[in-house]
């Protein structure tokens, strides 16, 4: 049986040119469609900056299991890439991933093995294009 350890909640109106507030007012923003000049962020930059924070968790956890210590530095870059094709909206993405002083192969183990395991790169699994490169 599933244990849930965590529940976000947030009350959204307007869609991309609304509001969105978490239920606990730590996240209250305006949000904006993508290259408007209107005040606000948008659900692609909401998904890349949690998808980027989750996979730096997994990363962390697959590097424990490696006995190896991610670097203070480890930072990932999410694009997320909002595509239209005949009138067909999708996804696609690229994390970019940095884990200095941290070998090539090594860095494919870790980030190989997050990608397995983050929850975003669960959900995404088999719906949209990602890449994940090594900087």
């Amino acid at each position: 049986m599933k244990k849930v350890l965590y529940t976000g909640k947030t009350h959204t109106t307007g869609g991309r040119e609304g509001a969105s507030q978490s239920s606990d007012d730590q996240l209250n923003i305006k949000l904006s469609s993508p290259g408007s000049s209107r005040p606000g962020t948008n659900p692609e930059q909401l998904f890349a900056a949690g998808w980027s924070a989750c996979f730096i968790g997994a990363m962390g956890i697959a590097a424990g299991k490696l006995n190896i210590k991610l670097p203070a530095e480890t930072a990932v870059d999410a694009e997320v890439d909002l595509c239209n094709a005949d009138g067909e909206y999708s996804l696609q993405a690229r994390l970019n991933v940095s884990l200095p002083g941290i070998d090539a192969e090594t860095s494919k183990k870790i980030t190989d093995m997050a990608h397995q395991t983050c929850p975003y790169s669960k959900a995404t699994r088999g719906n949209i294009d990602v890449e994940i490169n090594i900087l």
